[in-house]
């Protein structure tokens, strides 16, 4: 639920990086440097690919989805957002999708809209539809929710919001290591995700977007690598995706992404995810037998993990005593207070529990 961990062939691939091909990219001449400006952007493409994209120079590198995030929220909102605007997104929505949103309104005197939803974690779509029709510049919304596991309609919700041409941006950080992703299917505008949910190294991640989006958005950082011509009068910027990628990037962690998509592919996805859908099947079952649980969020079509609460024990005595037990569970409010808040308001319950399924056992997390 809060990470994964890494396969010997993402360790070994960021390892041989540095042993053999450590070089600074799109720099130099000499071998070293185009054979790992080569690798580099092979990873690009490999990532392209993996999420079915029209071209790779739709692929922005980052740290992952909170910097994708940020990225769009001072990029994208630089370029549509004015005095007075507002954005929409969802009530389940991890601080990343929702902060950085925030804030840009905050500067632009704007208004944050939030799509409601029931006590099973569903998003109300009647209530979508009226937010849409208030003419949002901007809809973001999570694929999946990290708290309550609920896989939002997001091909339907994009859909009603290009109705009222509003682009949409989906944080796919739940759900790249948990669904099958093609973004020319979906029709998204932007696709977030970070490497260290599905196998990568931390500190990578990506941003798809559209061309047509990416080529008219303003830089989100300024320095080497994201610049054309510069003079003390004047400065020109490169095209897509370099004018996002200011500095040197970070380029072993890069090719570990690559690593770990290859390694997702060597699965095949519709076992894996029925294997989850059984998975988490089971868990609730057996979960179910323990005396005073009480589950958070319950929508029909669900992924990956598990959030619930045990009367009368606090979660942080609960986890320390699981831990104990060789068990790792999270505890807390998950990097999505808002979901917490709604949830104890309406149950009346502490913070809570959540677990992940994984691989061939149930794995807490």
């Amino acid at each position: 639920a809060a990470t994964t961990q890494k396969p010997l062939c993402v360790i070994e691939r960021e390892r041989d990086y540095y042993l053999h091909e450590n070089c600074n990219i799109h720099r130099g001449v000499h071998y070293l440097s185009q054979m790992a400006t080569e690798a580099y952007e092979n990873a690009r493409k490999t990532v392209a690919q993996f999420i079915n994209a029209r071209q790779a120079q739709e692929i922005v590198f980052t740290r992952g989805t909170t910097e994708s995030l940020n990225l769009l929220a001072t990029s994208l909102g630089q370029l549509l957002v004015s005095e007075g605007d507002k954005v929409v997104v969802s009530a389940m929505e991890h601080h990343s999708n929702m902060v950085p949103w925030q804030q840009m309104l905050f500067r632009s005197k704007g208004e944050l809209l939030v799509i409601r939803m029931d006590k099973n974690g569903v998003l109300d779509l009647n209530h979508y539809e009226e937010l849409l029709k208030q003419r949002p510049k901007i809809v973001s919304i999570a694929h999946i929710s990290n708290t309550l596991g609920t896989v939002n309609p997001i091909k339907d919700m994009i859909a009603m919001a290009h109705k009222y041409d509003i682009p949409v941006v989906i944080d796919g950080a739940q759900s790249m290591a948990h669904q099958v992703i093609d973004v020319q299917d979906l029709d998204c505008d932007f696709y977030v995700f970070s490497g260290h949910k599905m196998y990568a190294p931390m500190g990578i991640g990506g941003l798809y977007g559209k061309m047509e989006w990416l080529e008219k958005m303003p830089p989100y950082q300024f320095g080497g690598e994201m610049v054309d011509k510069v003079s003390f009068e004047k400065t020109t910027f490169n095209k897509v995706p370099f004018k996002f990628e200011a500095g040197t990037p970070n380029v072993g962690a890069a090719l570990g992404l690559e690593t770990a998509v290859k390694f997702i592919q060597s699965f095949d996805r519709q076992e894996v995810e029925a294997y989850e859908d059984e998975l988490l099947r089971y868990a609730t079952e057996k979960l179910s037998t323990i005396e005073g649980i009480r589950f958070i969020g319950q929508a029909p079509k669900r992924n990956g993990l598990i959030s619930f609460v045990i009367d009368g024990i606090h979660p942080y005595d609960l986890g320390t005593i699981i831990d104990k037990m060789g068990v790792a569970v999270r505890t807390g409010h998950h990097c999505a207070e808002p979901v917490m808040t709604f949830s104890t308001f309406r149950e009346r319950s502490a913070p809570r529990l959540q677990c992940t399924t994984r691989k061939k056992k149930l794995i807490f997390l």
